[in-house]
């Protein structure tokens, strides 16, 4: 075990919802080490998610350090360690060049070998693990990483929604639940399937709800072809919203319904109600990839599907009842 730093770097360059799972890394750094500096690099379209978590004091992009002379700013940071918590080449290069005392990765990146000084051996793939429970072996170098639940590693991600927009909040009903549907994923997770959301739109129809459809330009593209978006309480907002709206309306909603995606975790770290949809195969089902919230939960149709269980493709995720997800919204009180 190192001396105890005093500025450490987490590195996730990937996907907002893996940057959400990250977040309660730092929460738990911040609480074993009270008064760490902690910076977080990330990519530039993550960096609204950065932005609300109260444990993460600075932020460098992927693409800032790409303009620039990466070693040199990494330099600057006076960092004691470097945490790779998503692998990626150049990083473990230009912090080998900084010369950070304390660069730790997986042993199973060869790169990681000739530019890190400390080397964690694990599997994600074949772990039982949570992502988020995962993502703290990389901390075993400088702290001993306790048995942490997935409730009590939610209290620690440090996020908070911003105040909804005036123009997003001029989409809400007095009287209603407000719901959003999340139909994409970027070809991040396994869908549910535009008929289904279809019709769970049909079905919270009855005028409690009011429904707000999110994407960007190209998945609402795609959705308006297939889901009915007249209703009078139906709020097509695909492609109106850049990723700072978003969290503020998720913040200020009742629920989201969506796959394994960012929006899913940023509901389920807000405190909403967050209804993700999964297939049980390996490595992309909810016991890796579920929310983790007060009220989150993830949904399969068949835990024990012999197809997702040989890991072959599976649609089974499309077999989830429209009826079964909404059951979980009128459950919801009135506001």
């Amino acid at each position: 075990m190192i001396k105890a730093p005093d500025h450490i770097v987490l590195s996730r360059t990937d996907s907002i919802g893996d940057v959400m799972l990250t977040l309660p890394m730092a929460g738990l750094l911040k609480r074993h080490f009270p008064g760490v500096r902690i910076t977080f690099i990330g990519r530039t379209y993550t960096k609204p998610v950065l932005l609300r978590c109260a444990h993460v004091d600075a932020i460098i992009t992927l693409e800032e350090l790409q303009a620039e002379d990466a070693p040199t700013m990494l330099r600057a940071l006076k960092a004691d360690a470097l945490i790779h918590v998503f692998p990626r080449k150049e990083l473990a290069r230009w912090a080998r060049a900084a010369d950070i005392p304390v660069r730790i990765g997986t042993s199973h990146r060869w790169w990681h070998w000739f530019t890190c000084t400390h080397r964690v051996a694990f599997s994600r793939k074949r772990s039982a693990l949570h992502e988020a429970q995962l993502n703290l072996k990389l901390a075993a170098p400088i702290m001993p990483v306790p048995d942490i639940g997935l409730s009590e590693l939610a209290a620690l991600s440090g996020f908070t929604a911003l105040p909804i927009a005036e123009r997003s909040s001029r989409w809400k009903r007095p009287g209603t639940r407000t719901v959003i549907l999340h139909p994409g994923s970027k070809g991040s997770a396994v869908e549910w399937g535009l008929e289904n959301f279809a019709a769970l739109i049909r079905i919270l129809n009855d005028g409690s709800f009011t429904v707000i459809i999110t994407g960007t330009q190209a998945e609402a593209d795609h959705y308006r072809r297939a889901l009915p978006l007249d209703g009078p309480n139906t709020i097509d907002a695909g492609g109106a919203v850049d990723l700072t709206e978003l969290i503020g309306l998720i913040g200020a909603s009742d629920a989201l319904v969506a796959a394994s995606t960012g929006p899913l975790h940023i509901a389920a770290a807000c405190g909403i109600r967050a209804i993700g949809l999964f297939a049980p195969r390996k490595p992309i089902h909810p016991g890796r990839w579920g929310p983790i919230g007060r009220d989150a939960h993830a949904l399969v149709f068949d835990p024990a599907c012999a197809t997702c269980a040989a890991g072959r493709p599976c649609d089974c995720v499309q077999r989830i009842s429209p009826q079964r997800v909404a059951e979980l919204l009128f459950a919801l009180p009135l506001r």
